[in-house]
This record gives structure tokens, C-alpha cells and sequence, in this order.
């Protein structure tokens, strides 16, 4: 029997090699690119730059110009874009829930894993002699849904009681057989 842990490094290079990194710098650059607050803070900056307002400016080539520019402002105007990267990273309804949802489903085939499915929302009817909202649960869902595999989600909230229990924090190693690694490798 086989032992393989997953690195953090072995996600990154995954993302990498599939092109999932270039696919998400190019979303990010396109959703600065239209960033309208990001823009008119950049042309605010340049209007209000103590170059371009500095008395024999004009003088100056566009080369000596555009240094003198990139020097005053190349610091700040890369701080705010830094920080609506990070917004648009962090984000837990866009850019930032996809790179989860990405990330997390590059572990689990790496380890092994079975993706965990979103949960099925339970259909609400409104109960015909009380007029009150009533989830409605499909029949055999409940049956299903004690005998389906543990998601990576649950477990992980699972091993903070299996943590307190044996003292550590760090959940155990994934292992894996020969078989399943070979059918990893066939599946790549």
C-alpha cells in the first residue's frame, strides 16, 4: 500500500500545468480592466500629478515625461490595483468562490477524493389546508443521502471532534492503494 500526501505545492502545480492560473490572471486582468472606480482613481491621479502640473512640463520629451510619471505614481496606482486583486480574490460570491470551488476540486482528485456534490435544496410547497411554506422531501432522498461517500467538507468538519479526541489539529494522511493510484494515472 502506497502513502501519498497532497501538497499545497502539488495543487498549485496542477493549476499550473492545466492552464487553470492563466485562465484566472486573464478573468482578474478583464474585471480590472473594467473596474470604473479603479480607472477614474487612476485618471485622477495622473490629472493631479505634480509632474504634469509642475511649470516647463511641457518641455520635457515624452520619454522623460512617462519616467517621471512612472516614478510618482507607479507606487500608489499599483497599491489600489493590488488591493482590488485582493478584493476580487477574496470575494465570496465571485472570482473568489470560483478559485475555492477550483482549488478544492483539484485536492480531492489528487487525493483521491470524491468531490463533494453541492447538497440538494429541499423543493418548499405551500401545505393546502394551512397555507404555510412546507419543505417537501423526495421520496428515497433521505436513504440516499445516509449511504452516499463523505465530501471533504464534512469531513473536514468532522475532524475538529476526531481532533479534540486525540489531541492533534492536523488532519491524518491520505493513503492510498496501488489500484487507485494506477486509476489516478489512467484518468490524467
Amino acid at each position: 500500500m502506497a502513502s501519498s500526501v497532497v501538497t499545497p505545492e502539488d495543487v498549485l502545480e496542477s493549476l499550473m500545468n492545466d492552464g487553470t492560473i492563466d485562465s484566472i490572471r486573464l478573468k482578474i486582468i478583464n474585471q480590472l480592466k473594467a473596474n470604473e472606480v479603479l480607472k477614474n482613481n487612476t485618471i485622477t491621479m495622473v490629472e493631479q500629478s505634480k509632474v504634469l502640473n509642475t511649470p516647463g512640463a511641457e518641455k520635457l520629451t515624452k520619454r522623460e515625461l512617462f519616467d517621471s510619471l512612472r516614478r510618482e505614481l507607479e507606487t500608489p496606482a499599483l497599491e489600489k490595483a493590488s488591493k482590488a486583486v485582493w478584493e476580487l480574490i477574496l470575494d465570496n460570491n465571485g472570482l473568489g468562490k470560483e478559485i475555492s470551488e477550483i482549488v478544492e476540486k483539484i485536492y480531492c482528485r489528487l487525493s483521491g477524493i470524491e468531490h463533494p456534490l453541492p447538497l440538494p435544496q429541499p423543493d418548499t410547497i405551500t401545505h393546502p389546508e394551512k397555507g404555510e411554506k412546507v419543505d417537501k422531501v423526495k421520496e428515497g432522498e433521505a436513504s440516499k443521502s445516509s449511504t452516499r461517500k463523505r465530501g471533504f467538507g464534512e469531513m473536514s468538519m468532522q475532524g475538529g471532534a476526531e481532533a479534540a479526541a486525540d489531541g492533534t489539529t492536523d488532519p491524518p494522511p491520505v493513503t492510498l492503494d496501488d489500484d487507485t493510484l494506477s486509476e489516478m494515472n489512467t484518468n490524467q
